[in-house]
């Protein structure tokens, strides 16, 4: 049933260039539906939006440029809300009544000049025909907002399917929203986000977006749009297309359908038989196992260790700190601070690795910072800075490895700057995600790709010098045995063919 009060019955008018002419902006959502936010790996707590200009406009039947020295042109098809009356710091209550239209879009946009925007969404989203609308709007009136259906068709063939029930905003929580800092006009458009299955489409494709009011089956028609190769190529003056391969996984919808490799964690490698062979094996061990991949600079030096021999295993999260600059430090220094915030952000069995340039004439952290790091179930914490604190640091439970103590606050020599980035600690690069093993010995870096291969090889080089240890404590010689020659690989394997018995009693 429609809501009290509204017409049963959904009427439509034709979207014309009238239509067109009373769009003062077009404004967007970025993040919306469950299902996008789901293939995007995040879910906002609250909308955000960018701007599309109003000559992006176009009716159904026309055509949308890819240009040339592009590839990655896709397709968003979403529900556009038309503005009926003006909205001014409107409630979420009152503000569907300020929607006078309903109408199927297409958020078109060109992922290879995304970078150049730096967020603006200008040269990608807002090119001649990047927002086709139509065919027919619905009347807003006779609609329940949580009961309407976008669908999107490349060829024929069904690429998006998804109600409004799947919002993660309400159109009334969005329009209430932007009414908080604009006047929305009557003909401004919101576009409301779109759901998954968003991709690449190609010049030749046909692209068809339909919205339908899922009580009465009144829709608002398909609105068609048909892509062209653009011959025009981009001058001299300005930026040039490019992808990353962040820009073409956004544009396909995911790394697979682009064509690229999966990317590798650490928290998808580290299974309980990984992380029970990194616990086995000495930090010295792996080192020495990356070291035959050619790895050499894997390893974090920095002198302290709250806990001692005690094993750290956990993923890489990482925090910079610039030198202090004192009008820098009043600007981002205070309050809740980038340094607060990676704290506070912190998961379970994560590692937060500090980057301090391995300046120790100041703390990174103190004792309140490292217990909120324990609280949220943090495996340790790295800095090649100073630590403040240090003897309630070292009664906490948490492991902290280090470079120095020192009473002083941070904004004596550094400026928390940034966060889950590459960062250089102790002399070694660390990336979000690296596999960290670390104790007293040690402090190992471990790209996650490399995991699961070099823990198993570990394993059996570290059984070798368990075999090799307990002959030398016998009273053999190093000659032939350290390392073993043939005569000894026999007998190791005769020994783990055995079942490792205790090597001090076992008969060679």
């Amino acid at each position: 049933m429609t809501k009290a009060g509204r017409s049963t019955v959904t009427t439509t008018v034709p979207v014309t260039e009238e239509t067109f002419a009373q769009a003062g902006k077009v404004l967007a959502v970025h993040l919306s539906y469950s299902s996008r936010a789901a293939q995007r790996g995040r879910t906002p707590k609250f909308p955000s939006y960018f701007m599309k200009a109003s000559s992006s406009l176009a009716a159904t039947n026309g055509t949308v440029e890819r240009p040339a020295g592009t590839e990655l042109l896709a397709f968003e098809g979403e529900i556009a809300l038309i503005i009926g009356t003006a909205a001014r710091r409107v409630t979420v209550d009152e503000a569907w009544s300020h929607v006078g239209s309903v109408t199927a879009s297409n958020d078109l946009g060109v992922h290879d000049m995304k970078y150049a925007d730096k967020g603006s969404n200008i040269r990608s989203k807002s090119g001649d025909g990047y927002t086709p609308l139509g065919p027919n709007a619905l009347d807003a009136a006779a609609l329940d907002p949580a009961k309407l259906r976008v669908q999107t068709w490349v060829n024929g063939q069904l690429a998006q399917d998804a109600t409004t029930s799947e919002l993660l905003f309400s159109f009334a929580q969005i329009i209430a929203d932007l009414s908080q800092q604009m006047t929305l006009r009557p003909g401004d458009i919101i576009l409301t986000g779109t759901p998954a299955g968003s991709t690449v489409f190609f010049p030749g494709d046909v692209v068809e977006v339909e919205v339908t009011d899922l009580i009465t089956g009144t829709t608002t028609g398909k609105l068609k749009t048909t892509a062209t190769e653009g011959t025009a190529v981009f001058g001299s003056f300005g930026n040039q297309p490019k992808a990353s391969d962040k820009d073409k996984e956004d544009a396909y919808g995911d790394r697979a359908s682009a064509g690229l490799p999966p990317v590798v964690t650490g928290k998808e490698v580290l299974t309980d038989k990984v992380r029970e062979q990194l616990a086995s094996v000495a930090t010295a061990t792996l080192s020495a196992t990356l070291r035959k991949r050619g790895l050499n600079n894997v390893n974090i030096e920095v002198p302290g260790a709250t806990k001692g021999m005690r094993r750290v295993i956990g993923t890489a999260r990482t925090l910079r700190y610039i030198p202090n600059r004192e009008d820098l430090f009043k600007a981002h220094g205070g309050g809740y601070n980038t340094q607060k915030q990676s704290i506070d952000s912190l998961e379970n069995g994560e590692i937060l690795v500090m980057e301090a340039r391995g300046e120790t004439g100041s703390a990174t952290l103190g004792d309140i910072l490292a217990l909120r790091s324990q609280q949220l179930g943090a495996a340790g914490i790295i800095s090649d800075g100073g630590v403040r604190d240090l003897d309630a640091v070292s009664n906490l439970e948490i492991p902290v490895f280090y470079n120095g103590a020192h009473p002083a606050v941070l904004g004596r020599k550094h400026v928390a700057w940034d966060k889950d980035i590459t960062v250089a600690c102790g002399g070694v690069s660390v990336q979000p995600g690296d596999v960290i093993v670390a104790d007293s010995d040690g402090i190992v870096v471990i790209p996650p790709a490399l995991v699961e291969e070099v823990a198993a090889e570990a394993v059996i080089t570290e059984s070798n010098d368990e075999f090799i240890f307990a002959m030398v404590k016998r009273g053999y010689g190093i000659e032939g045995l350290f390392p073993m020659n043939a005569q000894w690989k026999a007998k190791y394997h005769a020994w783990k063919d055995a079942g490792s018995p205790e090597l001090d009693s076992w008969a060679l």
